[in-house]
């Protein structure tokens, strides 16, 4: 059935956008469609006929009879909500008086009525084919809404019997603990805003108008004003959660001990003391997922895993941060609703302990960040060997190896960048926590922090441009973090750890920070030498090319090799259009004594001019001629 998503989330929809009045427009139309659908309604031009009321039998055969309560039952509240914000706004003091209160109390009543009858079909589960959590979840809307009304009544007779605080307490204590029990059961987070954004605030202002003390916390408050008369709901909330009831709850894993709850908290060298419970729960929570985080980043077989996966770890104790700082935070508007001035110990402690556990909450991000970079900070950066994916080649040999692509290692250090720039976005949200900018060395701590991260930012854009072969562009970005580094390691003397910290947070070890300026150094004495390469190289081609202006063709010249980086001209491969112009060719003997020798098979002759002819001695055949054809191209005709 899930009830209490169909009625919370319908709620927060409509709340995001409008105001009540909206959403109890928005119900009305949602409860006729759903009434025409399941047979309920009356059509027009007939006299209303009250149909039969809603049977257990019903809720089996179809869901939306649920449903159909469900939303009766929220239009009544968003109603009563309507009528309240209105006449709040009215009236000077702030309470609403007369006929408009008894108008809001009804509307209360009637939802409360509507939840009850849900919960009185849901008791036969044979019938309705309900489950535990089903009934579970209508107690508590039905709880919620009968606090609700407790609350709007505010009243106190003479003799202190009839309390309409004691009501609201005692059902609200109950929704709490079945939505905590469920919570525990599921670990659905509907439950927990529930629990956040409704039924805590309710819990803790009636407990403050029955005046019980502040250091008492909200899980103590529940088991206590828990109501003793339905041992049929204790027994269904213990089946879920063993602990729900107990008054001497001990964590079996995750859950706090009464004696691990500090009463006090140190930020630098002020201590606050802790007076609200609730805070305190949290802390202790808090340190205990500290301790699941250093236990698991410790482990040999979680040291093998992917840096996502050992990431992934810091979940838990980041909810439970973030929990600390909303409860911090409700405590501080509760002194601030009551009037309670700045100089007061309770709020001057409270606000020492909203910037400890912002501080804390910012540290836990960073260090998850810092996990996600690599190992020391991501100072170093290599390609790392991809495998074909597939079985076996027919050759039998296993998939080959091949190095990583450039695409790929600029889309890492994009992602290192990224996660830079976070790091660097949440040291600049710690300024703006109150109370942190009058703190002169705290905020230079987070400068020379500041620039130690900028620094490793500075390399890891450098090593980009290495692969482009800017090395000009790299010097300078590590000629830059090596200036950053210095500035920080001057102010960090005082300030940093020896030896780095376990699991990483904000905090910055010296050994960290020798490991980052000698790497950077030698990075920087590398890429001088490459620049001085290139410049050298590039002076070299510029001479070259310019000497090439008045030189032979490359056809020529195929003895001279460039220089390096120089670029050979395509364009003066040979002379064209060619010219006349004297070729040196191989040199001409005369044999001057061939007309004086005799050789075999020839005569000499003397011609009548004078001149000695030569003839062969045997008579050249005589050859017959033929008749030349006629014709063109040689075809007779």
């Amino acid at each position: 059935m899930d009830i209490t998503n169909f009625v919370f989330s319908h709620r927060d929809t409509a709340l995001a956008v409008g105001d009540y009045s909206s959403y109890r427009v928005q119900l009305t139309r949602k409860l006729s469609s759903l009434r025409k659908k399941l047979g309920k309604s009356t059509p027009k031009n007939i006299k209303f006929d009250s149909k039969a009321t809603i049977t257990s039998e019903d809720v089996g055969t179809n869901y939306e009879f649920v449903h159909l309560l469900l939303l009766i039952s929220e239009r009544a509240w968003a109603h009563a909500m309507h009528l309240r914000s209105s006449h709040v706004e009215d009236q000077a003091s702030g309470r609403v008086t007369g006929s408009a209160r008894s108008h809001i109390l009804s509307r209360l009543d009637k939802a409360s009525k509507q939840s009850e009858k849900l919960v009185a079909l849901l008791r036969p589960r044979d019938t309705t084919h309900s489950t535990e959590t089903d009934l579970l979840e209508a107690e508590a809307y039905h709880s919620v809404l009968r606090g609700a009304e407790k609350f709007e009544r505010d009243y106190v007779s003479e003799d202190g019997q009839s309390n309409s605080w004691k009501a609201c307490l005692s059902e609200s204590s109950k929704a709490r603990v079945i939505y905590q029990s469920l919570l525990h059961q599921t670990k659905r987070e509907l439950f927990k805003e529930v629990l956040a954004g409704t039924v805590d605030p309710t819990v803790r202002y009636a407990a403050y108008k029955l005046q019980i003390p502040r250091s008492l916390a909200l899980a103590a408050i529940s088991k206590q004003y828990f109501p003793k008369d339905q041992p049929d709901l204790a027994i269904a909330i213990t089946k879920l959660d063993p602990n729900a009831l107990s008054e001497n709850t001990a964590a079996k894993g995750d859950s706090t001990e009464a004696e691990n709850v500090p009463n006090s908290i140190t930020w630098r060298s002020r201590t606050a003391n802790i007076a609200d419970a609730s805070i305190g729960q949290a802390l202790a929570a808090v340190n205990t997922a500290a301790r699941h985080l250093q236990a698991f980043l410790d482990s040999p077989e979680n040291q093998r895993k992917s840096r996502q996966e050992r990431a992934a770890a810091y979940d838990d104790v980041l909810i439970s941060s973030q929990d600390t700082v909303d409860v911090t935070r409700r405590a501080i508007e509760e002194l601030e609703r009551e009037g309670v001035v700045e100089g007061d110990v309770r709020m001057q402690d409270l606000r020492v302990t909203d910037l400890t556990v912002n501080y804390a909450l910012i540290g836990w991000r960073v260090g998850r960040n810092r996990i996600l970079i690599g190992t020391h900070d991501g100072l170093s950066f290599s390609s790392e060997e991809s495998k074909d994916q597939g079985s076996i080649g027919k050759d039998g040999k296993p998939p080959s190896e091949r190095l990583e692509s450039n695409g790929k290692i600029s889309a890492r250090l994009r992602d290192r960048i990224a996660l830079f720039d976070a790091i660097l976005q949440s040291i600049d949200s710690v300024k703006e926590l109150r109370g942190a900018a009058r703190d002169n060395d705290f905020m230079n701590e987070l400068e020379a922090k500041k620039s130690y991260f900028r620094a490793l930012r500075c390399a890891n854009i450098a090593y980009s441009h290495d692969l482009d072969g800017a090395y000009a562009e790299s010097l300078a970005l590590t000629a830059r973090a090596h200036s950053l580094l210095a500035s920080s390691a001057s102010a960090l003397i005082s300030y940093s750890p020896a030896t780095h910290s376990w699991p990483p947070t904000l905090e910055i070890a010296d050994d960290s920070l020798e490991a980052a300026q000698g790497t950077v150094a030698a990075l920087l004495h590398r890429r001088t030498a490459l620049t001085n390469l290139q410049q050298r190289s590039s002076e070299a081609a510029q001479n070259y090319s310019k000497s090439q202006l008045f030189t032979l063709p490359n056809a020529q010249r195929l003895m001279d090799y460039p220089p390096l980086g120089a670029k050979v001209d395509l364009g003066h491969l040979v002379a064209y259009p060619p010219k006349l112009r004297p070729v040196p060719v191989k040199p001409i003997f005369l044999d001057v004594a061939w007309n004086y020798v005799d050789y075999p098979g020839h005569s000499t002759k003397v011609a009548a001019n004078g001149t000695a002819t030569a003839s062969a001695t045997t008579e050249s055949p005589v050859t017959e001629q033929k008749p030349a054809k006629k014709g063109w191209f040689g075809f007779g005709r």
